[in-house]
């Protein structure tokens, strides 16, 4: 007798750390995770890694640790991390996830507000910015440094907790098995705090069961992952999608090479030879931009240009799982050997698809990766939908859509056209903030702020932000995102851009350069040397950027064309509390900031 999905999705393990010793079982002595070392890459086996995380878990319970209680952890992407992370739940207790650009006073209102007993911090820094606010931490045990030197009573080492939990592991064998086979689907796992693009982050509390979930629900996808692919992970953990990813792994069983610099992606890339990567659309947005600049003139030029011409030509006929014959079928063999197996090779030669979230990918930015033969697949979820809710398959794909919700979870659209989803992955609800847990979550439904549009195969369409929404003085709704993403796709010179026009007459723009890419204009228009600020005020660059919204805006309808915009003097970041971590602009601190720059765009 088949067994019917609710069946198969039911049998999941209880808890991660059942999941993990499931894993190890089946995969014992093959390839978990790969990191850096120096400059040399190592491998972890499961069974390896089951030891190092069994030993730090009994470390912690060394320490103190009881079931459920809050352990943090302020590091950048780095196998420790993940270590770590296993440790904690494989103890019992649950991790709070702290950005290490989080800034010290939000980093003590989420220490203060999770209850973390123990913080796991990557450095120098982080463990600067608990000290500096112990006084409001009666609760804190300990803190546990990864790099650096301990000086201070409250600190102890990863060396130290490892050789700790050596020795209470001689003393209670069991005792991490006993604690694993006391955590249940509905103990809490995670505690994420939502970076939030307005007031403080909260804290939102996601069970055992939205990862075992996690990972069976990908599985469940059949043959769009197998023990033989490769991952190379780099985006944040303290972010959701980072730990859904982890959670995929653990349920299917792929290795998985981690390195979080940003910096290394592409030399990265060539050395692993991942056959998957996933990452927000700025890295696939940038990857696009720099391979457009290195073609952009002379004979290069109009061999790469043919080249994608004939990939767009062909695309529609390979979506269809086909290939392109006769005349198109030998130009597209030629465009491939001439130009897009180059940037193939570049990104490892071995990529099988990459996955974007976090924020909306454009359409445009998906369809030039496909004519190169590399597929983008978008998904979307939320902190509190523990990331996946839908994701695309790279064997039927819908550019312009975020695909169908994977197995076991229900969407509907409101009548407002907000997306509402319902599942296993939904949060429990927010931490110590009962009227904010209502105000989203009812009936299980969770509403999540998003506007969308189901096709007739069930596949979900982004249009924008519920709260984002532009209407200007003539009545007229404006979609930001759409808006910005078009934009953005015109030109590899633009790095952000926030679209403005709320109660007034026309839309507006604020623009920033991406350094990297403007740099090499000015190189080749005989401006080597300028400043960023510099280059934001020059009358060439201006005119450039005009050049290319005039022509993003005829992609728009009148209503949302841009009809002046200003260059910022430097990008937004993360440090000036323009962006968020997972890279979110803060429109209203933005808005705030350049207020003046902003009246000036309307004054007659």
């Amino acid at each position: 007798m088949t067994e019917t999905l609710e069946e198969r999705l039911a049998l999941r393990p209880p808890s991660v750390g059942a999941m993990l010793l499931e894993q190890v079982r089946a995969s014992g002595p093959r390839e978990a995770f790969r990191y850096l070392d120096g400059k040399n890459w190592v491998s972890l086996s499961w069974d390896q890694t089951k030891d190092r995380v069994f030993e730090l878990a009994a470390g912690l319970m060394a320490l103190g640790l009881q079931h459920e209680d809050r352990v943090a952890i302020a590091s950048n992407t780095r196998i420790e991390w993940i270590l770590a992370d296993l440790a904690v739940m494989c103890a019992g207790g649950a991790t709070t996830t702290v950005y290490p650009t989080t800034q010290h006073e939000d980093v003590a209102y989420i220490l203060g507000d999770s209850q973390s007993k123990i913080v796991i911090a990557e450095d120098d820094l982080q463990v600067a910015k608990v000290l500096d606010h112990l006084h409001q931490l009666p609760e804190l045990i300990t803190i546990v440094l990864l790099d650096g030197k301990v000086d201070h009573e409250k600190v102890t080492s990863w060396e130290q907790l490892t050789i700790a939990g050596r020795a209470y592991l001689a003393e209670h064998p069991t005792s991490v098995d006993d604690a694993i086979a006391k955590v249940g689907p509905d103990s809490l796992s995670t505690l994420i705090y939502t970076s939030g693009t307005t007031g403080r982050p909260k804290g939102v509390e996601l069970v055992h069961d939205s990862w075992t979930y996690e990972g069976a629900a990908i599985e469940e996808m059949k043959d769009l992952l197998s023990k033989e692919d490769l991952q190379y992970l780099w985006l944040p953990l303290s972010h959701v999608f980072g730990k859904a990813l982890i959670a995929v792994q653990l349920k299917i069983g792929f290795a998985t090479a981690v390195d979080g610099v940003i910096e290394r992606i592409v030399d990265n890339l060539g050395q692993v030879h991942p056959t998957f990567m996933a990452g927000a659309p700025r890295i696939f947005e940038k990857v696009r931009a720099k391979v457009m600049m290195g073609a952009s003139s002379g004979v290069k030029g109009k061999i790469f240009d043919w080249a994608f011409s004939i990939g767009r030509k062909t695309s529609a006929i390979r979506l269809e799982g086909r290939y392109p014959t006769g005349l198109l079928g030998v130009q597209y063999k030629m465009a491939d050997r001439l130009v897009f197996s180059k940037i193939k090779e570049r990104m490892g030669g071995n990529i099988r698809f990459f996955i974007s979230g976090s924020a909306a990918l454009s359409r445009e930015v998906q369809e030039w990766f496909f004519a190169a033969d590399l597929r983008v697949l978008e998904g979307y979820g939320l902190t509190e939908t523990s990331a996946a809710s839908f994701v695309n398959d790279p064997r039927t794909p819908r550019f312009g859509t975020v695909g169908p919700p994977v197995p076991g979870t229900q969407v509907k659209i409101a009548p407002d056209g907000e997306i509402l989803i319902k599942g296993p992955g939904v949060m429990r609800g927010y931490h110590n903030h009962p009227q904010a847990t209502a105000e989203v979550l009812a009936d299980g439904w969770l509403a999540t702020g998003d506007i969308g549009e189901l096709d007739a195969e069930g596949y979900l369409r982004i249009t924008d932000r519920k709260k984002d929404l532009i209407k200007t003085s003539g009545g007229k709704y404006v979609a930001p995102q759409k808006v910005e993403g078009v934009v953005k796709a015109a030109s590899p010179y633009i790095s952000q851009i926030i679209v403005h026009g709320e109660g007034r007459k026309y839309v507006s723009a604020l623009i920033a350069l991406d350094p990297e890419a403007i740099n090499e204009w000015a190189a080749a228009h005989g401006q080597a040397g300028k400043s960023y600020e510099e280059l934001a005020q020059s009358g060439e660059v201006r005119t450039m950027i005009e050049t290319f919204i005039n022509e993003a805006n005829k992609n728009l309808e009148r209503w949302e064309t841009i009809k002046k915009f200003e260059i910022l003097p430097n990008e937004l970041s993360v440090e000036d509390g323009e962006v968020t971590p997972s890279l979110k602009i803060r429109r209203k601190a933005v808005e705030k900031k350049y207020e003046d720059m902003l009246n000036s765009l309307y004054e007659d």
